[in-house]
């Protein structure tokens, strides 16, 4: 009877069998690992700029409505990154914390891939928002530019504040990650995306690769934003990495993990 009540944790196996991809990955080939995460960084870059560009053009006819576009599209990055295979850190956040509960992977082990992952993320984000500053869509940012604005606003926070917004932030993603893997359809799985998604960057809450993105489309672009310092950039940055991984890694992956503990009569 345990035998049978263990088996029917599907949780427990999708992150049995994720861990075990991802372990093997990067252990036969770096490189490759390397790029499936450079293309998720670059994914949130391409999100954020048609988000952004779509959000000005509809603000001259419709103030305000911009911000519910823009975060309408963004949530079309997590659906590249999952669809396509895609390593992003902050889902692999929760991935590698309830692998590492359950023992499918060593802590050690699970900080190497974190870290090689959000390397690869911010490369991926770096290049592509270096290009996209480059074409026409975002060769006249100004001070009324939304991206500028929100960037603005982002940099304006205090620490605190980032670092309460980033435990939100990947909950809310890691809500649409567990989504994903759990729902049977489909479009269960794209509503349910969409909608977390939707919910925390229409709060404004902070997603460490996200920032990456919107951070660098500004500071490679021809407006000259004062807020774009090094170190306040890098603080932010670090912030909001620690607490998405709360929020991620342990407010949800951690918790499911324990949720999903064998010999349970309940399981996900």
């Amino acid at each position: 009877m345990k035998e049978n009540i263990v088996n029917e944790s599907q949780f427990v196996k999708i992150i049995e069998s994720s861990v075990n991809k991802k372990v093997g990955l990067f252990d036969q080939s770096k490189a490759r690992y390397f790029v499936r995460s450079m293309y998720a960084g670059a994914m949130l870059v391409l999100a954020t700029a048609i988000g952004v560009y779509a959000a000005d053009y509809i603000n001259v006819g419709a103030p305000h409505i911009g911000k519910f576009v823009y975060s309408f599209l963004f949530a079309f990055g997590l659906l590249f990154i999952l669809f396509l295979h895609q390593e992003l850190v902050t889902s692999n956040m929760m991935y590698l914390t309830a692998g590492t509960y359950h023992k499918f992977i060593s802590p050690n082990k699970t900080i190497q891939i974190l870290l090689f992952c959000t390397l690869g993320n911010l490369i991926g984000a770096l290049l592509a928002a270096f290009i996209v500053a480059q074409t026409g869509a975002f060769s006249h940012l100004t001070a009324e530019s939304f991206i500028v604005n929100t960037v603005n606003g982002k940099l304006g926070k205090d620490l605190a504040l980032i670092f309460i917004e980033g435990i939100l932030a990947n909950t809310f993603v890691n809500i649409a990650i567990l989504g994903y893997l759990l729902a049977k359809e489909e479009i269960s799985k794209i509503v349910i995306v969409f909608g977390a998604i939707f919910m925390f960057v229409f709060l404004g809450y902070e997603h460490v690769v996200a920032n990456f993105g919107s951070f660098s489309l500004v500071a490679f672009s021809n407006y000259q934003a004062e807020v774009i310092q090094l170190l306040p950039v890098l603080s932010a940055w670090a912030v909001a990495w620690i607490a998405n991984f709360i929020g991620g890694g342990l407010v949800i992956g951690l918790v499911y993990a324990w949720l999903n503990d064998a010999g349970l009569p309940l399981h996900d």
